[in-house]
């Protein structure tokens, strides 16, 4: 299985101190070292690092924790390959597509078994996985039953937990998707979510001695959501979501679907 990390705020964020706590899982406090990735949206813009080896040990990694790359929408994703999916560059999530102009970023924690007999539209899989392959298929049924992006998220979001309620069927879907505005965000077994506010305080990373005092690094304005597979710090109130329950995220709040 794999482990997911995704960002929304109200103001360019930098999501370092939580990148820090996901990539020691990947291969030092946990088990997911087949690869990595981490998409930082600008605007319409989409700045993206992957790299096969493990994130606990990759330059590449190292470089994205040294260097602060705010963003108000960020998914991450830490690999541990199941089935017969290499472990290599075009296997690391997350995915990108365009649609309605905009650039889809998607990762996927869960394996779904026979989903590769399902028949796909204009989108196609560049590597092996079975994620990627949801993926397309996922995007496909989206461009087909919307042409033109609709007017307000809410069916866009009714339709999406259809789609991932569907896929689900074949296995476990937790999964993070993004058009660099919304940040959607599917619970099939496990997904937990915090927000920071004001009055900001510290908080403490389980899978490294780092700590962070928010109340220095932001203002009082500010309102940011993590999402991760499991929480990544102490004594902050992470929420479990429900499995089968889609969570909607724009600018660090949960919005009305």
């Amino acid at each position: 299985m794999c482990e997911l990390l995704g960002m929304s705020a109200n103001t360019p964020t930098d999501i370092r101190f939580s990148f820090a706590g996901l990539s020691q899982r990947g291969g030092r406090t946990g088990p997911h070292r087949d690869g990595w990735g981490i998409a930082f949206y600008e605007r319409r813009g989409c700045r993206t690092f992957h790299d096969s080896a493990p994130s606990a040990t990759s330059e590449i990694a190292k470089l994205v924790e040294s260097h602060s790359v705010k963003s108000r929408t960020v998914i991450a994703h830490i690999r541990m390959a199941t089935g017969t999916s290499k472990v290599c560059l075009e296997n690391t999530h997350p995915f990108t597509r365009e649609l309605w102009g905009r650039g889809w970023s998607f990762a996927h924690n869960g394996r779904l078994k026979g989903i590769k007999h399902w028949p796909l539209g204009v989108y196609r899989p560049i590597g092996t996985t079975d994620s990627e392959y949801a993926f397309c298929w996922l995007m496909g049924r989206l461009r087909r039953r919307f042409p033109e992006p609709p007017d307000k998220v809410q069916p866009l979001a009714e339709y999406l937990r259809r789609l991932c309620r569907e896929i689900g069927k074949m296995g476990t879907f937790n999964m993070l998707l993004s058009d660099s505005r919304y940040l959607f965000c599917y619970c099939s077994t496990q997904l937990s979510w915090l927000t920071r506010r004001a009055p900001f305080g510290k908080a403490r990373l389980i899978d490294r001695e780092m700590t962070a005092d928010f109340a220095e690094l932001t203002t009082p304005r500010d309102i940011v959501t993590v999402i991760a597979t499991q929480a990544l710090t102490h004594d902050e109130p992470w929420r479990a979501m429900e499995p089968g329950e889609l969570a909607v995220f724009r600018n660090g709040r949960r919005a009305r679907t």
